[in-house]
């Protein structure tokens, strides 16, 4: 067999129907255009995910007999006053405790040659002077380039605050009109697309509740591992609590991975205000057990109606997607992975398993829209 009648056979196998070929030239489209102008677009897929989550409540709201608008109207403004709050009071808070750990981590840094130096003398042949320099020199330039980041920080905060001031401006007016014309925009969306989208019509469904259920899980998870976080290490009496906080909480974003970086800055932390004492190996175990149950308890919980995607699979679409899209491509891994899946599983594949396949799918239960 030649590879020309290869490359025919495959194509008559997943190609063969139009609608796919359309929901390739769509898909396409759609990935082309998040990569060249996703960095511009950054206000409007922050109001998407914002407009996910909160149609939810405007949904519930609507249910019990508020109309449309003012339920809107509600959620809208509750937005807002947790945006003011969080603009105000935590990120200030955040802020001045950043600062004061950059203030401390040169002596972080003394305190830790003190004890890599104790560490040797007790053990020499475990660690050799060598191996131990090597080790201190490693930290010293990690911290050079650190302070080398808050300087170039610093000279391009006048961009940031600019970079901020839109997105305070311009996230809210799409958050507000993604919620109150959201089936005029979806009907526009879906007036663009092909009157024949039997495949893509039962993707979206199988996606727009799996999405939905996701960014609220996900928003839902950071908020729990992070409060309790809080007061966990508060009732320790450990600095930095509130950053320290944020960070084990926004590191549910990346499974797997994200436990372990937020490991490092707590276990720092803890071990330079506690010493090698039972209060710093307290501290590591209560630690432990936040993410154990996070991991076991909560996110199963949270994240029950989503389909199973292997772990392996997870870090590979973290990889992926993350060195592709940055930020978005680490929050939306598991989602596109999803939508990998699902576009495996409902592809067509030639004339004698098309059929076979779209009934297997019909009978799989419909979920509904966000």
């Amino acid at each position: 067999m030649t590879v020309r009648s290869i490359l025919k056979s495959w194509v008559d196998r997943y190609f063969s129907d139009e609608e796919a070929l359309i929901l390739l030239v769509v898909l396409v489209a759609g990935f082309a255009a998040v990569i060249w102008f996703g960095r511009m677009l950054a206000p409007f897929f922050t109001a998407l995910v914002i407009a996910f989550l909160l149609q939810g409540v405007v949904g519930a709201l609507t249910r019990r007999g508020i109309p449309h608008l003012l339920s809107v109207i509600v959620v809208f403004l509750a937005f807002v006053g947790v945006l003011l709050a969080l603009a105000f009071i935590l990120m200030p808070l955040i802020w001045d405790q950043l600062i004061g750990l950059v203030q401390e981590t040169p002596r972080m840094f003394a305190s830790g040659q003190d004890w890599l130096d104790e560490l040797q003398s007790r053990y020499p042949n475990l660690i050799t002077p060598d191996q131990m320099q090597n080790w201190i020199g490693v930290a010293s330039r990690e911290i050079s380039q650190l302070g080398q980041r808050a300087l170039t920080l610093s000279l391009a905060s006048l961009g940031n605050i600019l970079s901020l001031i839109i997105y305070l401006v311009l996230v809210p007016i799409l958050v507000f009109f993604m919620l109150k014309d959201r089936e005029a925009l979806v009907g526009f969306t879906l007036s663009l697309l092909p009157q024949k989208r039997t495949l893509m019509s039962r993707i979206w469904r199988e996606m727009d509740d799996q999405i939905a259920n996701y960014i609220r899980g996900k928003f839902i998870e950071i908020i729990i591992v992070g409060t309790v976080t809080f007061i966990t290490f508060s009732f320790f009496g450990l600095p930095y609590t509130a950053l320290l906080a944020v960070l084990v909480g926004f590191s549910v974003l990346v499974p797997y991975i994200g436990a372990a970086v937020a490991t490092l800055p707590v276990a720092a932390v803890a071990g330079f205000h506690f010493g090698l004492s039972e209060s710093f190996a307290y501290v590591l175990v209560a630690y432990g057990i936040i993410q154990a149950l996070d991991g076991n308890v909560l996110a199963p919980v949270l994240f029950s109606e989503t389909n199973n995607i292997h772990p392996v699979s997870v870090i590979v679409a973290v990889l992926f997607f993350g060195g592709i899209w940055g930020f978005w491509g680490v929050f939306f891994a598991i989602p596109l992975a999803t939508l990998l899946k699902a576009l495996v599983h409902a592809w067509p594949r030639g004339m004698q398993g098309r059929d076979e396949q779209r009934a297997s799918l019909d009978d799989r239960p419909s979920h509904t829209g966000s």
